[in-house]
């Protein structure tokens, strides 16, 4: 085991913002360019499946895009059947509290992993355990890039304001995620960001891989 020669962090500026699909997007073109990948999700809760039903947690989702089995991406134990911050989760299920240096020891990687992927909970400073936040983490391992995923619309430029300063000073690219070049307040966001707060903004996941890919 060994660390990946690129660690990357995705955090979001909060939930629904797309960082799976951000996540997944990344990984796909990295292996597309004969990089090889690996993903992690340190911790995820999620709603329980109905009678007959069971939706693919994050983990599924982010194993399909990196090649590996999901019980890699995420330790079972890890996996909490309720939609709630994962310490929270863990709390209301009964289970052992969760400890940062915890879910950094089982950050294990392959040998010969170009880029390693870690995907957090919630927003950048949603517990991810009892005892630390997603920018914890992301200081903890000493990512080479934190990966920031905002929603493009109506309160991004506050959203982005209140996390990155989180993340600092760790080196930083932004993701509009679901930008449209035809939406006005898309426009002036990115060029508010990028040209008033000097923030590294990006609306294409390909923009990030092809950096990685370097």
């Amino acid at each position: 085991m060994s660390r990946p020669e690129r660690l990357v962090v995705v955090l979001g500026t909060g939930t629904e913002v797309g960082k799976t699909w951000v996540s997944c997007r990344l990984l796909e073109l990295l292996r597309s360019d004969g990089v090889r990948v690996a993903a992690r999700k340190p911790a995820q809760s999620f709603d329980p499946p109905g009678p007959g039903s069971a939706p693919p947690t994050d983990a599924d989702v982010l194993a399909a895009a990196s090649g590996e089995p999901p019980g890699e991406v995420c330790p079972p134990h890890r996996s909490y059947a309720l939609a709630l911050a994962p310490p929270m989760a863990a709390a209301r299920l009964g289970q052992p509290a969760i400890r940062l240096e915890s879910l950094v020891a089982e950050l294990r990687w392959p040998n010969g992993v170009g880029v390693g992927l870690v995907e957090t909970a919630g927003g950048v400073r949603s517990p991810l355990a009892d005892d630390a936040d997603g920018a914890a983490l992301a200081h903890r391992v000493a990512a080479d890039l934190a990966v920031l995923v905002a929603d493009a619309g109506l309160g991004t430029v506050h959203a982005v304001r209140s996390s990155a300063p989180a993340l600092a000073p760790l080196p930083l690219v932004v993701v509009l995620n679901r930008f449209d070049e035809r939406d006005p307040l898309h426009r002036d966001n990115r060029e508010w960001l990028s040209q008033r707060d000097g923030f590294d903004v990006v609306t294409d996941v390909a923009d990030v891989a092809a950096r990685l890919s370097r």
